[in-house]
């Protein structure tokens, strides 16, 4: 192997890094102006997007411990997301999904808020579908385009280790932003205290029915004691008679000790059927905020001269291409060009015979 083989690599090295630099010095203006005047035009733009504000809130559920599990347990669990038999209903991810569920979205949708468009007057309110203008054939139609686009204003996140569940919502007026993510948690709030309450009471009427029926069969029990006894006056000088006495005696001692569970979870089924404390617990309240969220200017510029960027690159160089294949494959890019027209021709050809031009003699 020869000196001059082992430096023709490093030659056409060199030489494929001049190609490259000359391309891009030749073509400097499709390769650097070109996206210096999509990052212009896209930098432009965003000074006509509206700005946005994001109004954040955070609350953490009340977890309650099922089954005799410990607290402890519960949440290393709940972390790690498996279920030890507590309700699915106690769940932060629940509440992610509950939150842009429709019964929640059309709640807020129609509730009233101060008209920001308006200039914030004192009295002036309208509900959030008319503000957020989202269209529609009727009524329906209206509200279900609303939900589409309230839903995707509404960011929903939940941290596996403390449980924190956090809102955010965004609007273009800062204090509409604030008031839809408090009143989101406060319809949240609403929406499980219902459903516990309901829960608990079907609940209490289950309860209450068993303990009719553990009533009836505790007296029935302590009836057919009754019977015995009085049927056998003597029944401690027979074996037999002791044994039936024993069988009968527990059953009345089992259904006594059915009858006074029940009626324990009957009194606490009572309770929680009442209970209205919150299930939820806020820890920061939504307030009005005072910095736009976006359009992030400088990223839309950035994004748009990286995009325009690459695609200049492939401009340049296929130009480049195509005109080292018309210099040095001169026959074959004539040739090509031949063909070009003449589909082209045929094209044209084929347009005017299916759309005759008008010449203004048919009148």
């Amino acid at each position: 192997m020869t000196a001059r083989s082992i430096a023709a690599p490093e030659f056409e090295d060199e030489r494929s890094v001049l190609d490259i630099l000359n391309v891009l010095l030749k073509r400097w203006r499709v390769v650097l102006g070109f996206p210096l005047l999509v990052a212009g035009v896209v930098l432009g733009i965003s000074f006509l997007v509206p700005p946005t504000f994001t109004a954040t809130a955070s609350f953490v559920p009340e977890m309650r411990s099922e089954g005799g599990l410990p607290g402890g347990l519960g949440a290393l669990a709940g972390q790690l997301g498996i279920s030890l038999g507590g309700e699915a209903s106690q769940s932060p991810r629940f509440y992610a999904e509950v939150t842009k569920s429709r019964g929640i979205l059309d709640r807020l949708l129609l509730s009233r808020y101060a008209d920001p468009r308006t200039g914030r007057q004192v009295g002036d309110s309208t509900t959030l579908l008319t503000i957020l203008r989202s269209g529609g054939r009727n009524g329906v139609d209206t509200l279900e385009r609303g939900a589409k686009k309230l839903a995707a204003l509404i960011a929903v996140g939940v941290d596996a280790q403390t449980n924190i569940v956090t809102l955010k919502v965004q609007s273009q007026y800062p204090e509409l932003a604030a008031a839809v993510a408090n009143k989101l948690v406060a319809y949240l709030n609403d929406f499980n205290t219902l459903s516990r309450q309901s829960q608990a009471r079907e609940r209490r009427k289950f309860t209450e029915q068993r303990v009719a029926a553990g009533e009836q069969e505790l007296r029935d029990a302590e009836e057919a004691l009754k019977r015995f006894y009085q049927a056998n006056r003597s029944w401690q000088q027979s074996p037999q008679l002791v044994f039936e006495e024993g069988q009968i005696r527990r059953q009345v001692d089992l259904r006594q000790e059915l009858y006074r569970t029940l009626r324990r979870e009957y009194e606490t089924a009572r309770i929680q059927e009442v209970n209205d404390t919150p299930v939820i617990t806020v820890i920061d309240e939504a307030v009005v905020p005072q910095r736009k969220s976006g359009p992030t200017k400088r990223l839309w510029a950035v994004v748009a001269f990286v995009v325009s960027g690459v695609f200049g690159l492939f401009l340049a160089f296929g130009a480049e291409y195509l005109e080292r294949a018309k210099r040095e494959q001169g026959e074959v890019y004539r040739d090509l060009a031949s063909q070009l027209g003449q589909v082209r021709r045929r094209m044209t050809n084929a347009a005017r015979s299916v759309f005759p031009p008008h010449t203004g003699k048919d009148r």
